[in-house]
């Protein structure tokens, strides 16, 4: 019975969702419906002389609010007139009464009906002195945000001044300033006074705030404006004089530049440089011998790509789709593009980048700079350092110069035209230095990400930010870079290429290039897998594929010249004919050829174009203890000589060595090749195989080489470059492969085709290492003369002198 009775007091109205716009108690709004659901509502409210009940919708992009889309509190209004607007709106003009809260949603059809009950203000005697203290604060707080604002008429101000109840001073400030409707219905839900003037209070205080910092940008844009005026003024006077004074080009030219520069909006250091320069030229006149000069130097600047840059693309799987298809192999340095591009792809503001890809010559290090910024959509620029001595060829030089030009960094962003290019910094360890400059210490600044921001060319005297570009560096020999700017790169090795691997890339890229390039179809040329093998192995014995593209030019001319004399439609090579298009075979597979020697070990050697072999020859000579070294030898490996000796000197009797041979007899160490100089600790290991071989009379296979550092007290340390090592032993026929035990661990980095074709023997000290390569006494040396002391066998010097290889 009273649930019956209170929806009999509970009276039911129509109900208008509004978008953005809340009504207060006892204000007169205007606004704009178009909804059909809201013109019934106020047309059927305006018919039947009923209230309507208007409430905000919680999102006003939601077009067909439901009763949960709707916020609770609303306010019962009067329509006091409706008016048809084009386009199927109306405008309509209502009062509010007084609060009103949901309570059940009736209906939705033909338009929204609320069951609402009466919300009254909540006043407590015992906050009348704060609520009319708050009152007060608001009034003083409205003052200064209407001197402020210049949007608050003087009528709202006199209203809110003279208004007595203070219940509704928030209500009336709300209704007719600027602000955000769920503030708005924060204070319009609040049915305590007091809480309601407090809301007003805090919103007034955080708009003031705002206001005083939107007048000062306001007062500063008009100083601005003011100075630009009349600055304008000015050099439409000086403009005048000239023209009068027939001046009248060069300030033309000024103006010309100074449009340019303002259109740049650039920094205030780099705009009040500029500005002076273009002024300067309009100063100096068209036949001053400086205006050349200032004007050069203004176009280098304004050709700098302040603010272009190029939209980069970071599709990880457009781009290892583009690098498979474009390099074969090269796994590890595919593999940190993608993740440079997956990381940019996530923080795109990463900056700092710089890459150095080292490797022999010829494995594609160029060539996958470019392909990074093709990749990555980014411009491509070159800079080739080989050679560079002089500091100003980075920094540039000073403008006072005759003929001053900027440093190679800065005409790289003028040449990609953009602030995020690739900048392929070739050959930087072929830099060196001399009286005008170190160049290498001149990279520091480019090369440290902490500084580049604002790079300072000589020539342009500006910071420049160049930190957005991507810089990638080649190198042959990292060894060669100085050790400050090599520790701001993060290296890639390139190796070198594996037969099976160089098989591809001639089938895959090279061929077929050279094909197009001498005007051939595949059907003219026929040159099978073996053949390109055949090639690879006799004719080429290099790290990259240089030669073998040679070797392959070579043989698509031989092709051309039968096609055109009309000899011969198509080419097919084969083993009959090879040495016929490309002359006698150049390489051959010594090391399984020859038979073994007493005092002859085949050493491992890295240098800058790859691994290579290192033959070490040991002779004992009747003499007096004299120890000759030769095949030009740095002096870490006459070192390296000096500690085998001593190694062997302190197991002579391990190993039946007479030991005071190194007083009997002279000792020959000898490295054949000698033409190219030898240097680096990794032969002591080689060194001291051959001197106990030639000590003992016990060879040492042709199938088994070996490399590693050796200490006086027989301990086999570490090395590097294990990787292009081993890939020469097999090149060269090795079977075999002696490595010190510390790298073994390396062994995962070296190729799988290598450690399939290979047999490591790890070795701790000098005698694991003679353990495994020498081999047993000859079977006619007699038991008396095992258990004796060896003599060892004695040898002429030899009189040829070695051919040449780089250690």
């Amino acid at each position: 019975m009273n649930k019956t009775t209170d929806y009999m007091i509970k009276p039911i109205f129509p109900a208008v969702a509004l978008r953005g716009l809340t009504v207060f108690p006892h204000a007169i709004v205007h606004f704009d419906v178009g909804r059909e659901k809201s013109i019934r509502a106020l047309e059927h409210a305006m018919a039947s002389n009923q209230p309507v009940f208007l409430v905000t919708q919680k999102d006003v992009r939601d077009n067909d609010p439901t009763y949960e889309d709707l916020y609770k509190i609303g306010t019962v209004s009067y329509v006091k007139q409706l008016l048809k607007m084009p386009g199927n709106n109306m405008r309509a003009m209502v009062e509010g009464a007084y609060r009103a809260e949901i309570e059940e949603y009736v209906s939705d059809e033909p338009f929204i009906s609320v069951r609402v009950e009466r919300v009254d203000d909540t006043r407590n005697p015992r906050m009348a002195n704060r609520t009319e203290a708050a009152a007060r604060v608001l009034k003083d707080t409205w003052q200064a945000y209407a001197a402020l604002s210049p949007r608050v008429s003087d009528d709202l101000s006199f209203e809110v001044e003279t208004e007595t109840d203070y219940a509704k001073i928030a209500d009336n400030i709300a209704q007719n300033i600027h602000m955000p409707y769920p503030e708005r219905q924060k204070i319009l839900a609040e049915r305590r006074p007091y809480a309601r003037i407090e809301s007003m209070c805090s919103f007034l205080s955080h708009e003031i705030g705002i206001l005083k910092i939107e007048n000062e940008i306001q007062a500063k844009t008009q100083e601005n404006i003011n100075k630009n005026q009349k600055e304008y003024y000015i050099h439409e006077q000086i403009r005048a004089l000239q023209s009068e004074l027939g001046e009248d080009d060069g300030a033309g030219e000024a103006e010309k530049y100074r449009e340019r520069i303002l259109a740049l909006h650039l920094e205030e250091e780099a705009e009040e440089k500029l500005l002076k320069e273009a002024a300067r030229l309009g100063r100096l006149g068209a036949n001053s011998p400086e205006s050349g000069v200032v004007r050069a130097w203004l176009d280098a600047c304004l050709e700098l790509p302040w603010h272009t840059a190029t939209e980069e693309r970071r599709d990880v799987a457009a781009a290892k789709r583009y690098l498979d298809q474009h390099f074969y192999g090269m796994d590890k340095v595919k593999e940190r593009i993608l993740e440079f591009l997956s990381v940019r792809k996530l923080n795109p503001d990463l900056r700092g980048q710089v890459i150095c890809l080292a490797g022999p010559p010829g494995t594609g290090k160029t060539s996958i700079g470019m392909a990074i910024a093709e990749a990555t959509g980014r411009k491509f620029a070159r800079v080739s350092l080989g050679g560079m001595r002089d500091e100003a060829d980075i920094r540039g030089h000073r403008k006072t110069y005759i003929g001053a030009m900027p440093g190679r960094i800065i005409n790289a962003m003028r040449q990609a035209g953009s602030r995020n290019p690739v900048i392929l910094l070739d050959e930087i360890d072929k830099m060196s230095s001399d009286f005008r400059g170190d160049p290498a210490s001149a990279m520091l600044e480019v090369l440290d990400t902490e500084q580049n921001h604002a790079f300072r060319d000589h020539y342009i005297e500006l910071p420049f930010d160049i930190s957005e570009a991507l810089f990638i560096m080649t190198a042959n020999d990292v060894s060669a870079i100085p050790r400050p700017l090599f520790d701001r790169m993060e290296l890639i090795e390139l190796s070198s290429y594996t037969d099976e691997e160089k098989v591809e890339i001639a089938k895959r890229h090279l061929l077929p290039r050279e094909l197009k390039r001498h005007g051939l179809r595949p059907v003219n040329l026929r040159l099978g897998d073996d053949m390109i093998r055949t090639i690879i192995s006799a004719y080429t014995r290099e790290s990259g594929v240089r030669n073998l593209e040679r070797q392959l030019a070579a043989v698509c001319r031989k092709c051309a010249k039968r096609i055109a004399s009309g000899e011969a439609k198509s080419l097919k090579v084969t083993e009959n004919n090879i040495e016929t298009l490309l002359g006698p075979k150049k390489y051959k597979e010594t090391l399984p050829s020859r038979p073994s020697e007493v005092g002859v070990v085949t050493g491992l050697a890295w240098t800058a174009v790859g691994g290579e072999i290192l033959p070490a020859e040991v002779n004992i000579l009747e003499g007096t203890g004299k120890i000759e070294l030769t095949g030009n030898l740095g002096d870490v490996m006459k070192e390296s000589a000096a500690a085998a000796v001593s190694c062997v000197r302190a197991r002579a009797e391990r190993y039946r060595i007479d030991k005071d041979f190194y007083k009997k007899y002279d000792i020959h160490i000898h490295f054949p090749e000698g033409a190219v100089p030898k240097d680096g600790p990794s032969a002591g290991v080689t060194i001291a195989t051959a001197l106990v071989s030639a000590l003992t009379g016990r060879a040492v296979p042709t199938d088994i080489a070996m490399t590693g550092e050796i200490t006086i007290r027989g301990r086999v340390l570490a090395i590097g470059g294990l990787r292009e090592k081993t890939m020469a032993a097999m090149r060269h026929g090795a079977k075999r492969v002696i490595i010190p035990a510390e790298n073994s661990s390396d062994l995962e980095e070296i190729d799988p085709k290598v450690r399939e074709n290979l047999t490591f023997i790890p070795a701790e000290d000098i005698d694991d290492v003679l353990s495994a390569a020498l081999l047993p006494p000859d079977e006619h040396v007699s038991e008396e003369k095992e258990t004796a002391v060896f003599t060892p066998c004695v040898r002429e010097m030899p009189q040829e002198n070695g051919a040449g290889l780089v250690c």
